[in-house]
């Protein structure tokens, strides 16, 4: 499984730092949704689906959270904790969130709005799907 990591140029001085974040350049597609995750209690998984066509981009501002991505042929696990590198996950890729640190925020920025038809939320049905397709 090819993962992508997107280097997100961080600007700052001894004032601090900033990353900007624009479509179509440093992020790869029209940003139609951003969320993010704080918060998350302990021992907590958050995702656990995969999506039919949307893409993300993944991005820690604070603290560290661990990913499990699959493709229905090889699985990885990925830390990310550092603000200026975005996680890129593309379509039917199942993905886990966990192992999050007590300060963690985790923002997601997606290609498409909110469509409960794009999600596939059973582990078993992710993998016919993937089976099918190929």
């Amino acid at each position: 499984m090819d993962v992508k990591f997107i280097e997100l140029q961080s600007h700052g001085d001894e004032r601090g730092s900033l990353v900007s974040l624009e479509e179509n350049k440093n992020i790869p597609f029209e940003i139609k949704r951003v969320y993010y995750i704080f918060d998350t209690k302990e021992q907590v998984r958050r995702g656990l689906h995969a999506h039919k066509k949307l893409k993300q981009l993944a991005i820690v501002l604070k603290g560290s959270c661990r990913f499990l991505l699959d493709n229905g042929s090889e699985k990885i696990e990925i830390l990310l904790d550092n603000p200026s590198q975005g996680l890129y996950i593309e379509s039917v890729i199942w993905r886990e969130m966990f192992d999050f640190s007590d300060d963690c925020v985790l923002m997601v920025l997606a290609d498409s709005v909110y469509d409960e038809s794009d999600y596939i939320r059973g582990y078993e049905d992710f993998i016919r799907i993937v089976k099918n397709a190929s």
